[in-house]
Parts: C-alpha cells; sequence; structure tokens
C-alpha cells in the first residue's frame, strides 16, 4: 500500500464531441492485445467524466489517503501505486489526432467540483496533467494554469 502522492488528471484522446463508456474504456485497457486491448489486469481510472459532467466510477476506491493494492489504476508507469487516476471523454480535435481542450461546459464544472473537493480532503497530494510525469500531450489543457483559475495554489 502507498501513500496517495498524485492526482493525475488525464483525456480519453478521443474526438470532441464524442461519448466514452466506462465499459469502452474498460476494454481498450484490459482485453487482451489480441483483441486490440493493452492486456492489463486493471482499468487505467478511477473515475471518467463524461460530457454531460456525470462522473462514472471505473474502480472502487475507499476515498482514504492510501492506494491499496485493489485501487491501483494503470494511468502513468511508476505512478500508479500512489497516485488517483481520473479521465475525461475527449482530448482532441475532431480529426481524432490533435490534442485539444474539449472540456465540455459540463465537464469542466464536474471536474472543477471533483478537484476542489479532493484538494480540500488531500491538500498535500499533489494534482497534475498526465504530461507532467510522462512525455504525452494528455490531457490536453494546462492544468498547473487551470487550477490557479478555479483558486487552487499548490505548494
Amino acid at each position: 500500500m502507498g501513500r496517495l502522492k498524485y492526482l493525475v488528471i488525464h483525456c480519453t484522446a478521443t474526438p470532441e464531441g464524442r461519448e466514452v463508456s466506462g465499459a469502452e474504456i474498460r476494454a481498450w485497457h484490459t482485453n487482451p492485445v489480441s483483441k486490440g486491448g493493452r492486456g492489463w489486469k486493471q482499468v487505467g481510472y478511477t473515475d471518467l467524466f463524461h460530457l454531460n459532467g456525470g462522473v462514472e466510477r471505473l474502480v472502487d476506491n475507499n476515498e482514504d489517503a492510501n492506494v491499496d493494492p485493489w485501487e491501483i489504476t494503470n494511468g502513468v508507469a511508476g505512478y500508479n501505486s500512489v497516485s488517483r487516476h481520473i479521465v475525461y471523454a475527449g482530448g482532441c480535435g475532431k480529426d481524432g489526432k490533435t490534442p485539444k481542450d474539449t472540456r465540455t461546459v459540463c465537464q469542466k464544472r464536474a471536474l472543477e467540483k471533483y478537484v476542489r473537493d479532493f484538494h480540500r480532503r488531500f491538500p498535500d497530494v499533489r494534482i497534475v496533467g498526465h504530461n507532467e510525469l510522462a512525455a504525452k500531450a494528455c490531457p490536453s489543457f494546462d492544468v498547473q494554469k487551470w487550477l490557479v483559475s478555479i483558486g487552487i495554489r499548490q505548494s
């Protein structure tokens, strides 16, 4: 069991306006490679933010400051045992390739509410974008600038 150090924000890297289901993400991550998946034992994210602002729990979590073995998700290699990973549907332009902040107004509201509550409960956990831990465009927006814009200052 690791102590929670990071809340990592991701995007699904899907085209703007395309909804994604939890079942679809689970298939992408846990199906065998021979069937187009990654062959992981666990999905990559704890929570999914839908286009309409709904939040779907993908992996049970006891909401404490520890990452129990059954809570580990596969969001960023080398960080999973000390992180919680969340994801919003979107992150690419209509072409499905170009990184773009495609968060809907509803997703932005839901993400802000979630992150504010998370930060209130775990003020020492660092909130970051996937791109701050790995060479990726994900989540297709600057998490640190966004945090400042919603009044969250991290030390």
